[in-house]
């Protein structure tokens, strides 16, 4: 009988501390599955319906590939459409710093993110965090930035490609 009590105890206890423990411990790096959402990446406007896309309008979140890939797509097939420069992708107007935020819908420890322009690096940052503000490097007018996720638990990446217009 005694023992009965005190596993019930034990258990309530367990119960009562469980949603603490999970308000009090600190957020690791992880963040989730992901993509710029500002300014508007290729697949953002997809899912708002700026730019008519397949697939990728219903998963902006999914463009997954192996690390070290230049594509916006992440060499997945299925979203090639953020490959053609054809489509009428809107350029957001900035300035040289540009402070890219992105959307997370799923957990994954981050090694770091890169931002390539031009197929040459022009930025990383470590850990976590969801905006991060990058000096573009003194070039102007139409450009495009590919920005990567690099995750640490896996060995792939989240690709993102930033149409911008920069003044």
């Amino acid at each position: 009988m005694k023992s009965s009590r005190r596993r019930f105890a034990a258990i309530a206890a367990g119960v009562g501390i469980a949603p603490l423990v999970t308000v009090v411990l600190p957020a690791t790096t992880a963040l989730a599955h992901g993509y710029v959402n500002s300014p508007p990446s290729r697949q953002a406007q997809c899912a708002q319906g700026t730019v008519k896309c397949g697939e990728i309008r219903w998963e902006p979140q999914s463009v997954e590939g192996p690390k070290g890939l230049q594509s916006c797509s992440g060499g997945n097939s299925r979203f090639a459409d953020l490959d053609d420069d054809s489509k009428p992708w809107k350029a957001a107007s900035v300035g040289q710093s540009v402070t890219f935020s992105w959307t997370f819908t799923a957990r994954h420890s981050t090694r770091s993110y890169d931002y390539f322009l031009g197929g040459r690096r022009i930025a990383t940052f470590g850990g976590s965090g969801s905006s991060h503000t990058v000096n573009l490097g003194g070039v102007t007018g139409r450009q495009k930035v590919l920005a990567v996720w690099n995750i640490a638990d896996t060995a792939n990446a989240f690709y993102a490609c930033i149409d911008l217009d920069v003044h």
